[in-house]
């Protein structure tokens, strides 16, 4: 997972959104951890379940934000920190657990579903949605 994670990583630009969707222990902290090393970023990424978002500093001024919307069952106020990430050129967005905020999630991002079919198997599916993921995806095959 973050050997995929880090290739996935070293292609982002800023400005693209990708959604991790998978049952607890399915690997998507592994994945965004992976994701943190491909943009350069030195810290130790954790899964922001209790702080429900986490930013690192990445390479060429990026920044990554971390969500995961878990323990929430709305949103609330992090709809409109989450909208700024969004739309923020220089932001990797990373969201876990999107049931709560899908409606403020635009129609174009990168979808990552994973599963783990035994405890050392994952299978992960990546869905482009939009002509840049497209290209990201070709990018990675």
């Amino acid at each position: 997972m973050k050997l995929l994670g880090e290739r996935i990583g070293k292609l982002l630009r800023g400005g693209e959104l990708i959604e991790l969707v998978g049952d607890v222990g399915a690997g998507k902290t592994t994945l965004t951890k992976g994701i943190a090393t491909g943009l350069s970023i030195d810290e130790d990424v954790q899964s922001p379940s209790f702080t429900i978002s986490r930013l690192y500093d990445a390479r060429d001024n990026l920044r990554l934000a971390h969500y995961d919307f878990y323990r929430l069952n709305d949103a609330g106020i992090m709809v409109h920190e989450l909208s700024e990430a969004i739309n923020d050129p220089l932001m990797v967005t990373v969201v876990e657990w999107a049931d709560a905020i899908r409606h403020v999630l635009p129609n174009e991002r990168l979808e990552i579903h994973l599963s783990s079919p035994s405890v050392s198997d994952r299978r992960v599916e990546l869905t482009a949605r939009g002509a840049h993921y497209e290209a990201l995806l070709g990018e990675l095959v």
